[in-house]
């Protein structure tokens, strides 16, 4: 009997709870999915949204990602807290350091994959992560990366430049209505890297609700390419349940009179 695929449903897997340690120390919480009886084909390292307005590892595209796509698109998905940042799986150490100490978040996640040897490794930034996967993502570990609602406002010129010298494949996913970078100027801004792909998302906002599936479709198209999309809506087998209500208050707008940071005074940005 086919059972929808719903916002709380997780569809088998192997899943463990993971830490990083970085190289000034911190001690970062987190967890691997990773496909039930085989190995993976790639896999996604997930770097989140701004904590100071609700970003986490649990952030919804991304759990929705470790829930799902082990299963129908044989990828492990690594999802950690940066430092300072509290989910359900915990609270990691240190403090949000307005991505400049989360240099080493970045590090330990991608070294992390690295020595566990887990397959072409993609980077997947979201709003904030992409900040971090402009900046310190482009490692020769890293096969390529995926931005979601980049909106470019930590990571500087010479960031991009970095990319385009790497000729690392480079995505970003621009909601029509985001609320920093919309789709033509996203190309303006990108075209400073000649192998980036900017695909305009119609009707879609910066949080993505409602549009998560979208976005999983697209992540796989390009990390996954033997797996068929659009992914499945149903699935023949068991399933379990998730809590998707313990995070009802870990919204944008649930932040909407906190400013937003931004980069240290005399970075550019």
């Amino acid at each position: 009997m086919s059972t929808p695929i719903r916002a709380s449903t997780i569809l088998p897997g192997r899943r463990e709870d993971i830490e990083l340690h970085t190289a000034d120390g911190l001690r970062l919480v987190g967890e691997l999915a990773r496909p039930l009886d085989r190995e993976p084909v790639a896999t996604l390292v997930c770097l989140h949204p701004l904590p100071t307005h609700g970003g986490m590892m649990d952030s919804h595209v991304f759990r929705k990602a470790a829930w799902r796509l082990p299963a129908l698109a044989d990828l492990a998905v690594l999802r950690f807290n940066t430092r300072g940042t509290s989910s359900l799986r915990g609270t990691s150490e240190g403090a949000f350091d307005n991505a400049v100490g989360e240099r080493f978040d970045v590090a330990a996640a991608i070294e992390y994959a690295e020595f566990h040897e887990l397959p072409d490794i993609w980077l997947v930034g979201w709003s904030f992560g992409t900040d971090l996967t402009l900046k310190y993502g482009c490692d020769p570990a890293v096969t390529g990366a995926i931005l979601l609602s980049p909106p470019l406002r930590f990571s500087a010129p010479a960031d991009l430049d970095h990319w385009a010298a790497s000729g690392k494949p480079l995505t970003a996913l621009v909601p029509e209505f985001d609320d920093y970078l919309r789709p033509d100027e996203a190309r303006e801004r990108f075209a400073a890297v000649p192998q980036a792909e900017v695909v305009g998302v119609p009707g879609a906002k910066h949080l993505w609700v409602g549009d998560a599936e979208t976005v999983l479709d697209e992540v796989v198209r390009r990390v996954s390419p033997a797996a068929a999309v659009p992914l499945p809506t149903t699935w023949d087998g068991p399933v379990e349940t998730g809590d998707v209500s313990a995070y009802a208050d870990r919204t944008v707008a649930s932040f909407a009179d906190r400013p937003v940071p931004g980069p240290p005074a005399g970075q550019a940005g």
